[in-house]
């Protein structure tokens, strides 16, 4: 495979229609497919060769990127009726999704024993912006030659690539980051809530807090989006909450001890709760005290 070869990229959201543009604009060649098909057609317009399924893809791409939802939306694009087995062209499967450890590893065996495809556990952080600008980090599990054969593409939207281990190792790597992520998030609702409480500008916190062992990029991105929803979403709660449910249940396969993260999963359990599903991350911090 080299890197002239045509990729193929299912899932055009936010963060997977933000890999293709930073892949087109490095000159790859890149076959594109989505559930919702409109959701190709900025892309197409960019250069982006829009395919009819994943199984159609797989005829011409030795490499396929997956940015997907959930396990389901995995499953289904790889070993589903349409899927990337269907065809024959396809070496490695890369995969930007985040999904449960055993999910990765389970299907990571049957592609390699039904088709000898490679299959590369490959979850990112950075967001939106990060995946814009070209500094995403990617959390990798797998063979490193097949990793050294998908690095000139993940070279196009991240900033990092990092060898875990073996397949699952990347899906435990994100699981550890978003662990940190979904805390640190219900610490800063927390604390602006405390702030507004006690009568302070809250809006002040992350200049009077800058530099000190409480700043980060969490911080600074989203007090302004907590005291000032956002039009556009980075990231929604649910998706967060789904990121939550995988990093209780996989801990709970390994005997760890995460006690902070059930107070952390029952906030955004509440916020689901409260209609808030489908809202920015920010609004994490709108979550009523339970009656």
């Amino acid at each position: 495979m080299t890197s002239q070869s045509t990729v193929g990229f299912c899932g055009l959201g936010l963060m997977g229609a933000a890999m293709v543009s930073r892949l087109l604009r490095a000159g790859h060649c890149v076959h594109v497919w989505n559930r919702s098909t409109e959701k190709a057609q900025p892309l197409v317009q960019l250069g982006a060769v829009a395919v009819e399924s994943p199984a159609d893809m797989a005829k011409h791409c030795e490499l396929v990127i997956l940015c997907l939802t959930d396990e389901a939306a995995v499953s289904d694009v790889v070993l589903g009726p349409h899927g990337l087995l269907k065809s024959g062209a396809v070496r490695v499967v890369l995969d930007h999704s985040s999904i449960s450890p055993e999910a990765t590893s389970r299907i990571a065996s049957q592609v390699k024993s039904v088709a000898d495809i490679d299959w590369l556990d490959a979850p990112v952080s950075g967001g939106v912006r990060g995946a814009d600008s070209g500094t995403l980090a990617v959390m990798l599990g797998g063979d490193p030659e097949a990793m050294a054969s998908a690095m000139p593409y993940m070279q196009a939207y991240s900033r990092h690539v990092t060898h875990m281990g073996g397949s699952g190792a990347g899906q435990w790597a994100k699981l550890c980051n978003q662990t940190i992520v979904a805390t640190a998030l219900c610490a800063i609702a927390e604390a602006v809530h405390l702030a507004q409480r006690a009568g302070i500008d809250a809006e002040k916190l992350p200049q009077a807090l800058a530099g000190g062992w409480a700043d980060s990029v969490l911080l600074q991105t989203f007090v302004p989006r907590m005291l000032a929803p956002p039009d556009k979403s980075i990231g929604s709660v649910a998706t967060m909450l789904k990121d939550v449910d995988n990093i209780a249940g996989a801990a709970n396969t390994v005997h760890a001890y995460v006690p902070v993260l059930a107070a952390v999963r029952q906030r955004f359990d509440n916020a689901r709760r409260q209609g808030l599903a489908d809202q920015d991350l920010s609004q994490i911090h709108r979550v009523a005290r339970p009656a």
